[in-house]
């Protein structure tokens, strides 16, 4: 399937240069782009774009105000940010409004057409970066007090779909989990789907919370007593 795309950024140079990148990537269409907030929600309107890729800082409307919008008025569309800022005060807000993925502008062309993937199968598309600080952000009230391990693994899973859940809690990927295990990255994909129904879980950000609070993975600075 290709992926119809919207751009969003305030400036031309780069707004075309990523138009001109997304151009030569495989399974992407761009159908437009916006030179700020209103323009993206007003396009999104009009081409039920699959992906808008939202630029943060932008004139008229910013990009969460944007994302937000596009979100509750149009939920068939996802949006990908696409930002020079991985600061908590960008991060936060933009995850918060509905974004599902989020990139920083040195991402390669692979990492866009991968968040772009990952974001349309009901993933979290994120830069390593974000997870990394992800990954800290949700175990900061976890150090005080970490849980138990349980005796036995909670909701139903299995001795397998607990072992994936620990190497996503690690940051791994989907095929670092395969290698990891020596399986298939379908085998992967399917423990990853079953673990996330039995939990009730919608991305890998909620799996890593659940990891922790479960006492499946320890958080990064953390140690086993």
């Amino acid at each position: 399937m290709t992926a119809r795309v919207v751009v969003a950024d305030d400036q031309t140079v780069v707004r075309e240069g990523i138009v001109m990148l997304l151009g030569l990537l495989p399974g992407i269409e761009v159908v437009g782009s916006a030179g700020d907030g209103e323009e993206a929600v007003r396009l999104t309107a009009e081409l039920a774009p699959d992906v808008v890729l939202m630029d943060l800082r932008m004139p008229r409307c910013d990009g969460v105000e944007a994302t937000r919008r596009i979100r509750t008025e149009h939920p068939g569309t996802e949006v990908v940010v696409l930002t020079t800022y991985a600061d908590d005060d960008h991060l936060f807000p933009a995850l918060e409004a509905g974004a599902r993925g989020y990139l920083t502008k040195d991402a390669d062309g692979d990492e866009i057409v991968r968040a772009v993937e990952d974001v349309l199968s009901g993933a979290a598309g994120l830069s390593p970066k974000v997870q990394r600080r992800l990954l800290e952000r949700f175990a900061e009230p976890v150090r005080t007090a970490a849980p138990a391990v349980p005796a036995e693994p909670p909701d139903g899973l299995t001795a397998r779909e607990t072992e994936v859940l620990r190497l996503v809690a690690e940051g791994l990927s989907n095929p670092e989990i395969a290698r990891s295990l020596h399986v298939s990255n379908a085998t992967v994909k399917t423990h990853i789907n079953n673990l996330f129904a039995k939990a009730g879980l919608r991305d890998r950000a909620q799996a890593i919370h659940y990891a922790y609070r479960h006492g499946l993975a320890q958080p990064p600075g953390s140690s086993i007593t």
